[in-house]
């Protein structure tokens, strides 16, 4: 059997397996789409299509769909037809909010898991941006972050300790350091500075992200304050393929060429 918009063999569903059809359906739907047979903004075919495809009842289909929907693989619309998500996160406007919440905003399941904990001293450089004194604590945070379950990038914190005591016992894993900063410490941030850089993932890092080494990447720097000052550097590497910034330019009169 081939799909009706070409002469590609079709994966068949497994009739001895225990793994019900729906499920084995969905693996391979899935498997299309995250294999990048079917990309970003691919009509699937309908219903019926893939019902006759793969040799399954209607429900058998809505089931399959209905699961990769779930998981963000697809987008369905009344008399539209069903199209394969486009699962990178576009950023807009910037504003001095934590990374949960800009997934919030898109719509986005957040998360985190902490990879690492620890009390040091700002570096030279560390120190003179946050305008600390040389070799002053500082509580460095590294996580890796989530959205809707699936890796997108790995951001390391730092904040000055002497500012933000037991720090450390208030995180965890799924847990906003805004939320912390804003609801123990009272921080509310007033503006912020963010450089970003293109990079690509290296190979330990690709192992948490979930990806190949070499994929592109963001590499971030966030510099954010308050009214007393500097309370947070935050530097993070960003998959390229799930997260992509917009930003909006006004027109303006120039005088010249």
């Amino acid at each position: 059997m081939t799909e009706p918009d070409g002469p590609r063999p079709v994966r068949r569903i497994d009739t001895s397996s225990a793994l019900p059809y729906y499920a084995q359906l969905y693996a391979i739907l899935k498997a299309r789409i995250t294999g990048g047979e079917w990309p970003a903004g691919h009509r699937l075919p309908s219903e019926p299509e893939l019902g006759e495809l793969y040799d399954v009842s209607r429900i058998t289909v809505r089931q399959a769909l209905a699961l990769l929907a779930r998981d963000g693989h697809i987008t369905r619309g009344r008399g539209r037809g069903t199209f394969v998500r486009d699962t990178r996160l576009t950023a807009a406007a910037r504003t001095v909010s934590s990374f949960s919440s800009e997934l919030h905003d898109l719509g986005m399941k957040p998360g985190s898991r902490i990879l690492e904990i620890r009390r040091t001293v700002a570096s030279a450089a560390l120190a003179e941006e946050m305008g600390l004194e040389s070799d002053a604590p500082v509580v460095s945070i590294r996580r890796l972050r989530l959205a809707d379950d699936r890796p997108i990038g790995i951001q390391t914190a730092t904040l000055p300790a002497a500012r933000f005591p037991g720090l450390e016992g208030l995180l965890g894993d799924d847990v906003s350091l805004y939320a912390i900063l804003r609801d123990y410490f009272g921080v509310v941030g007033t503006g912020a500075t963010e450089i970003f850089k293109a990079s690509t993932v290296g190979r330990a890092a690709a192992a948490l992200l979930e990806c190949p080494p070499s994929t592109p990447a963001f590499d971030v720097s966030r510099t954010s304050f308050d009214n007393e000052g500097v309370y947070e550097h935050t530097a993070s590497l960003l998959r390229g393929d799930r997260y992509q910034i917009r930003i909006a330019l006004s027109s303006a009169r120039t005088e010249g060429n």
